[in-house]
């Protein structure tokens, strides 16, 4: 008896930790979770993104490593709104809005994957772009 009831306790306190853990990562999470907005006289500008300037998984050209053009990878593909910050021409971060139009912020690649070539352009050149935990 007194080892099931040691059992649920334990259990209680992984179950606990693990949540603190989830909670406390999404609290850090959230802080850059919103949407960015353009400061006066800064030489970073925020735009709204052309959803055919992306290049998604159910494109044939995404999967070219020949073709140098921004990709995304995302449970919403284009469907929802994204929105990009950028410093002389070079795109730095991203936020796209999930189904409820909350934003979440897209991680970059450190590569252009499957893309081979631009790399060594400003920035690193164009970017691979990934919807959080996707």
């Amino acid at each position: 008896m007194a080892n099931g009831f040691r059992r649920v306790l334990r259990a209680g306190a992984v179950a606990a930790v693990a949540g603190g853990i989830v909670l406390g990562g999404a609290g850090i999470a959230a802080a850059q979770d919103e949407w960015p907005v353009q400061q006066p006289n800064s030489p970073i500008y925020v735009y709204d993104v052309d959803p055919a300037n992306w290049l998604t998984p159910d494109e044939l050209a995404y999967w070219n490593p020949l073709v140098n053009e921004p990709r995304l990878t995302s449970p919403f593909g284009t469907n929802t709104r994204i929105v990009c910050q950028g410093f002389h021409g070079v795109t730095t971060d991203c936020w796209q809005a999930d189904l409820e139009g909350r934003p979440h912020m897209l991680q970059r690649l450190p590569a252009n994957l499957p893309n081979v070539t631009g790399s060594s352009a400003p920035g690193g050149g164009v970017g691979h772009f990934v919807y959080p935990l996707f």
